[in-house]
């Protein structure tokens, strides 16, 4: 790379991903960017979501609204105030000479999701990474491991970090003794023992955060730090429509507005998004697998379990992160915590932050992993 000259080529969101659209530019051509800002809104398949600078610098668009971009192609570069505007023309030039999309795929593919069996289920978890410190992501209600794809690679710079489905989610076992906390904490302890990790850095969103809390109370040698994102668990409020909703929607028309309710942008939800929920739906033992956990955790549209008053037991750093416009979970569930626990409202953000603001996101996590002891 030519010095301060710094390449925001196309990433990989999802391992079916192949290329990304350009479909909105957030700042001019030429103009002064700061490291961190959103500068792209791309458009995927499944989703869309905005790039961000990687430095500070001067911004030159590579690709064209509406133009398609191989994953790994290049989109823009930012270059220093030092670097000649004839260097920035010939850098990009020579990128666009030398790349070929027909090689990424053998690079770019990563590792591929596996199964195992955990407490009696097959569970199906995805990990990238290698490294001494381990960490576990978890999803919430209805999700699975690709709730996690603007994040997982991020977090996986020297550790390895797991991504799994929970039992009747994504390509796990369907089938649910009672759908209670206590057995999706049970699975996921037995899936740690089952890769061998003795203690692991904790990372829940929604329903996964009540299960990541209470993995964290109940076993509390197994964690070594906790980051709970728009938990379940922490009041009894809940949106007990988007749950019978969610459930009940067999049509995209009726499923639209509930996923909608994710995203403080609406626009977020794609159709391949829609689709992909629908074709999940329709799989045996989903629906009654929903019912049962819906039933066990959230009757009636409450939560019935609140882990709230136990946060003081905690003794590892604990980050809480929430959207101020989760229309899921309130975010009024972050005030007044243990001071402890450390808490961050973001901003403009809804009930799925991990995808809206990634590397905010990314960044709190890591911030939090670094608090842990080594």
């Amino acid at each position: 790379m030519s010095v301060g000259i710094h390449k925001l080529t196309m990433p990989k969101w999802g391992l079916a991903m192949t290329e990304g659209k350009v479909v909105a530019w957030l700042v001019e051509d030429g103009a002064e960017v700061e490291a961190g800002a959103e500068v792209v809104e791309i458009e995927t398949e499944k989703i869309s979501s905005a790039l961000e600078a990687p430095q500070s610098g001067t911004l030159r668009r590579a690709a064209g609204i509406g133009e398609s971009v191989p994953v790994a192609g290049l989109v823009c570069v930012i270059a220093e105030a030092s670097a000649p505007a004839s260097e920035v023309d010939a850098f990009v030039a020579a990128f666009q000479e030398s790349f070929v999309p027909e090689e990424v795929p053998e690079e770019a593919a990563g590792p591929a999701p596996e199964t195992l069996d955990a407490n009696g289920k097959t569970v199906r978890y995805l990990r990238q990474g290698d490294g001494r410190e381990a960490a576990m992501l978890i999803h919430g209600f209805g999700g699975d491991l690709n709730n996690w794809l603007f994040n997982h690679a991020a977090l996986s710079a020297g550790r390895s970090v797991y991504a799994i489905d929970l039992p009747g989610h994504g390509g796990s076992s369907k089938q649910l003794e009672n759908g209670s906390l206590a057995e999706f904490t049970a699975t996921v302890v037995a899936f740690l023992d089952a890769v061998s990790l003795p203690k692991v850095h904790l990372v829940g969103h929604s329903m996964g955060g009540m299960v990541a809390l209470d993995l964290a109370l109940t076993h509390p040698g197994r964690a070594s730090s906790l980051v709970l994102l728009a938990p379940a668990g922490l009041g009894p409020e809940i949106d007990g429509g988007y749950i019978e909703g969610f459930i009940a929607a067999s049509r995209r028309k009726d499923m639209r507005p509930h996923l909608e309710k994710l995203f403080a942008d609406p626009s977020a939800v794609s159709r391949q998004l829609i689709d992909d929920i629908l074709k999940y739906k329709r799989i045996d033992g989903v629906p009654s697998a929903l019912r049962t956990i819906a039933a066990a955790l959230f009757p009636e549209g409450r939560q019935a379990v609140v882990l709230r008053d136990r946060l003081g037991e905690l003794s590892l750093p604990t980050t809480v992160l929430w959207g101020d416009q989760d229309r899921i979970l309130p975010a009024s569930h972050a005030q007044d915590l243990p001071a402890t626990v450390k808490t961050q409202v973001l901003q403009g953000r809804g009930h799925m932050a991990q995808m809206e603001a990634p590397a905010e996101v990314n960044q709190s996590i890591l911030s939090c992993w670094d608090r842990s002891p080594a």
